[in-house]
């Protein structure tokens, strides 16, 4: 037999309203708390989906309140009942806008109510379903489920059991520091440091001190002797990335590195010797940079020893909606609590995007997404790629069929005066079919 659903209702214990709820909803676990801040203390329990909350006295003050809790707590579906005209403050209106599924007017139509706590439990679940899948890797900022993933995952497995020089090739974007970091997190120096370094970052002038270290009065203003990159990440992991930015003197010395497993600081003649993995990483073909002279050959093949290749995004159609919905999660201090999740079209435009700038203009993209919607959904409008959607998933048959079926539905909500019962009932569908419908076109009521 199935748990009971559980809803949370918000009102005075001595309302009449809570009488009638009750009788109502027998089949729902129904949890009543007197005030916001016993609301507070119920929510710590993470099994609550729906909430009614009844503003019976709705004056100004008190939507402050309200507001701080819903925002608190916007991952559930928020029911909110109110006195009539409450649509005629900017507040409430602003309130109800942002933070509830749906709202009611006293005195309150129970039928309706059921069949909008129902519809508000069914969108919950459906929510629920679409939150990010757990990843099965351990590396948590590795996501993916996709089988260029899963052979990338089990290569860095195999590459962190020794302690032999690694190379990740890869999309500027695509995610060459993560698989360094998981490959330092499977590897038996895990508990040691791992030290990130951007060789194309630090000035030329600089790098050398910045790597090696250096002594006391090896130049001006070199008042004490200072440790570098390297013996910052003694027994870890030193990661230089975009390792072609390298200038060839500091190649000679990094090669140095990995053949005698010591290091000069500068200004010194006294060989230190370091216990460090080498892993770099480049967007660069370094084939071609030896062959122009740019590259060291021979410290080519000593960095070369194993080797990684991280698959750009669009060699990864089946992960996308998988770290959208991964980086919507991680940014959501900074969407409005109102903002849901994406909408199907978004996914889809999303999934025919070739994305160029890989993972981090997911990021970025989904991120302004997060600030620009309006809706309870991110819209095609707000990642920027209306017009990069492919045409052929828009052309002949299927773009009239697309248009009618939209037009239908926004003009059988015009005639019902935007009830979607009626409008349902007009267009010979179920509500859930139509509010799946409205969802798949961005039609709002």
């Amino acid at each position: 037999m199935p748990s009971p659903r559980k809803l949370l209702c918000v009102a005075n214990p001595n309302d009449v309203f809570l009488d009638a709820l009750k009788r109502r909803m027998l089949d729902w676990d129904l949890f009543v708390a007197q005030d916001l801040n016993e609301a507070n203390c119920l929510l710590r329990r993470p099994d609550f989906h729906v909430g009614i909350i009844l503003a019976s006295n709705a004056v100004p003050e008190k939507s402050a309140e309200i507001a701080e809790l819903l925002r608190a707590h916007c991952g559930m579906h928020w029911i909110g009942i109110f006195p009539p005209g409450i649509s005629e403050s900017s507040i409430w209106r602003e309130l109800i806008v942002d933070a509830l599924f749906d709202f009611h007017t006293l005195p309150v139509n129970f039928e309706r109510l059921a069949q909008t706590v129902g519809h508000c439990y069914g969108m919950a679940n459906l929510r629920a379903q679409m939150k990010l899948l757990p990843n099965s890797s351990t590396d948590t900022d590795l996501i993916g489920e996709g089988a260029a993933m899963a052979q990338l995952l089990i290569h860095i497995r195999k590459v962190a059991r020794v302690d032999a020089p690694v190379l990740i090739c890869g999309e500027s974007g695509s995610g060459k520091e993560l698989a360094a970091q998981a490959l330092h997190r499977h590897s038996n120096r895990s508990q040691r440091p791992f030290v990130p370094v951007n060789c194309g970052a630090i000035p030329a002038t600089l790098i050398q001190s910045e790597l090696f270290g250096y002594e006391r009065g090896a130049f001006t203003g070199a008042t004490q002797a200072r440790q570098g990159m390297f013996e910052s990440a003694a027994g870890g992991t030193l990661f230089l990335d975009e390792i072609a930015d390298l200038p060839l003197e500091l190649q000679t010395n990094l090669l140095r590195f990995l053949q005698e497993k010591t290091i000069n600081r500068v200004g010194s003649t006294q060989s230190i010797p370091i216990d460090v993995r080498i892993v770099a990483a480049t967007h660069v073909d370094l084939e071609k940079a030896v062959r122009s002279g740019r590259f060291r050959e021979d410290l080519y093949y000593r960095l070369n020893v194993l080797a990684l290749s991280i698959p750009p995004l669009r060699a990864r159609k089946e992960d996308i909606s998988t770290l959208a919905r991964h980086f919507f999660a991680k940014f959501a201090s900074e969407k409005h609590p109102r903002l849901l999740g994406f909408s199907s079209r978004a996914i889809q435009a999303m999934e025919a995007h070739d994305w160029p700038g890989n993972v981090r203009e997911l990021i970025n993209r989904v991120r302004r997404a997060m600030v620009m919607a309006e809706g309870r959904l991110v819209t095609i409008e707000d990642l920027g790629l209306e017009r990069r959607t492919d045409s052929r998933s828009c052309d002949g048959l299927g773009e009239a069929r697309v248009s009618a079926e939209r037009h239908a539905i926004v003009t059988g909500l015009h005639h019902a005066q935007k009830n979607i019962s009626q409008a349902a009932r007009d267009l010979g569908v179920s509500r859930m079919t139509l509010y799946r419908l409205m969802a798949k076109h961005d039609i709002r009521v």
